[in-house]
């Protein structure tokens, strides 16, 4: 019972910030390839003209309730916020069992999910409401390690931000152009030492501006409100330090 209470005192400050705001959501329809995508998009319809925008890519268990509070928070702060769908329309796992499942096939194919987060990219991009010189990216879990790979693809995008994502690659990272913050749980037994070790080098040989927040007593997961793993103190360190980067790099 006072876990219930916590998630729902917890999405209700998320949806707070958006009380003085006019907060539109938008479904959309896209494709990748011949797969069709099924993204959320967010912003406040009282700002006129051109914002910078933040794609906000969704955790295992895809385009939900989640990540569409998260597009609406970023939203409530001037931003345009699209929520890519990296898994395709109606495949939305039901359970942890199945999302472990659709979330590890992926994981196993980096080069599909750079093409399926470039993908929603070019959404956001080509949206009249985004600027397209102040755009970046954050996620969570798995979205966190879906930001990364857009960075290791090469996107032309002004940073990335990974919340309790997934630090290895089996791929190049040669071509990163953007900054990178990621936040990282020192408890997260997903994340090991050595693999956050190996994110260290590869940041330091690719020559990457690349910043690492590690959060005591944090595990995996810790910004979901759903998850046993959640630590209210360290969601808003972490999303303090998501602002302070996109003020930093959107020159703001």
């Amino acid at each position: 019972m006072m876990r219930i209470l916590l998630v729902l005192m917890v999405f209700m400050s998320l949806s707070a910030s958006t009380a003085l705001a006019q907060i539109r959501g938008e479904i959309i329809e896209y494709k990748q390839g011949n797969a069709v995508m099924e993204g959320y998009l967010a912003y406040d319809d009282s700002i006129k003209g051109k914002r910078p925008g933040i794609l906000v890519v969704h955790d295992w268990l895809g385009v939900g309730s989640y990540v569409r509070a998260r597009a609406q928070q970023l939203a409530s702060l001037g931003y345009i916020a699209f929520a890519p769908d990296i898994y395709g329309k109606n495949v939305r796992p039901v359970d942890s069992n199945e999302a472990a499942r659709i979330s590890s096939e992926l994981k196993n194919d980096r080069l599909l999910i750079r093409l399926r987060v470039n993908a929603g990219l070019d959404i956001l991009r080509n949206h009249p409401l985004a600027d397209s010189d102040k755009l970046g990216a954050i996620g969570y879990c798995f979205g966190g390690m879906t930001v990364l790979e857009l960075a290791r693809s090469g996107a032309n995008i002004a940073g990335v931000v990974s919340f309790h994502g997934n630090l290895d690659t089996p791929n190049d990272t040669s071509s990163i152009h953007t900054k990178v913050l990621a936040l990282h749980g020192a408890e997260d037994p997903v994340v090991p030492p050595a693999q956050v070790a190996a994110f260290e080098n590869e940041m330091r040989k690719a020559g990457v501006d690349w910043q690492l927040n590690v959060y005591s007593g944090a595990a995996h997961n810790f910004t979901n409100p759903s998850s046993p793993a959640y630590n209210r103190q360290v969601d808003r360190r972490s999303f303090e330090a998501m602002k302070a980067f996109f003020n930093e790099v959107f020159s703001l």
